[in-house]
């Protein structure tokens, strides 16, 4: 553990000729020393998406710019709104009104609570001022510089489009308490219900990764969280998608390694985003 790190790290192409902007919010390997959990650090990882912004590298590379996390949101996740904090955590009275959602209810809000449904992270509560100081070195500091990104690239194009990306665990209907009749799709495509991305993205991107052999999923469990709610806005060329990956595809859950398919799925994601280009260029914006 360590303080001596940046919040997030920002892989700019060498000419962005692309408006897409993609962040991964949850990729962050580097725990602060002032976390002290009181569950070991590999339990800790469970909550990574660790090794997304590695899937992603064709981002930068097709001219795109990519903003990845290097806290983990175990510590503070930055797809959470700041009201979205659980007061139970609290050593005192949070002086802004709160409004915890059903994820913060069980135990995955702004600041995790539980790392698995019976493990709590904490033996203690947390004070103000440690909340306060991981809201304002870690928190703003990453929605500062996505939104930064984003209201650059829509000044350049007049238009924008932004990947939320992220990893799911395998049991993740299990650890939402949902019961599925189907199995857990390699992709999950999340537009909160049709209103963040405009259709005809979705649809490609959809298209694209069934071609490629996945299976993909809409909405379901993941419908996106607060990033693209804040920056899809399609009506006005604001598009926000988000894109879950079954971690099994590319790591093993337990070691955190990349697995045999790693490779594989990079690579296909590079041809995801080659055709995601020539859609953008076809749109006039790329």
């Amino acid at each position: 553990m360590s303080d001596n790190f940046e919040p997030f790290v920002h892989f700019a192409p060498l000419a962005q000729t692309l408006p897409l902007v993609c962040d991964s919010p949850h990729s962050g390997t580097q725990y602060p020393q002032d976390f002290r959990a009181a569950v070991p650090a590999q339990r800790l990882r469970g909550g990574e998406d660790t090794h997304v912004e590695a899937l992603w590298e064709a981002v930068p590379q097709a001219g795109g710019t990519l903003i990845a996390a290097n806290f983990p949101r175990v510590y503070i996740d930055p797809n959470r709104t700041l009201d979205d904090l659980d007061p139970s955590l609290l050593d005192g009275t949070w002086p802004e009104p709160l409004a915890p959602g059903e994820k913060t209810r069980l135990g995955y809000g702004l600041i995790w609570r539980n790392i698995d449904a019976a493990t709590p992270i904490y033996d203690r509560k947390l004070s103000l001022e440690e909340v306060r100081n991981r809201i304002d070195r870690y928190y703003r500091p990453y929605h500062q510089a996505l939104s930064g990104a984003v209201e650059e690239t829509y000044r350049r194009f007049g238009a924008v489009w932004h990947l939320n990306l992220h990893s799911m665990p395998n049991n993740a209907y299990e650890r939402l308490k949902i019961q599925s009749a189907h199995p857990l799709a390699d992709f999950v495509l999340g537009d909160r219900d049709g209103t963040t991305c405009e259709p005809a993205f979705v649809d490609l991107v959809d298209a694209e990764l069934r071609s490629l052999g996945y299976t993909v999923a809409r909405n379901d469990p993941y419908k996106g969280v607060q990033l693209i709610a804040q920056i899809g806005r399609p009506a006005e060329w604001r598009n926000s998608l988000q894109i879950e990956i079954r971690r099994p595809l590319y790591m093993d859950e337990v070691t955190r390694e990349r697995n045999a398919g790693f490779d594989q799925l990079q690579a296909d994601l590079g041809r995801l985003i080659e055709r995601i280009a020539v859609y953008l260029e076809e749109q006039g914006r790329g």
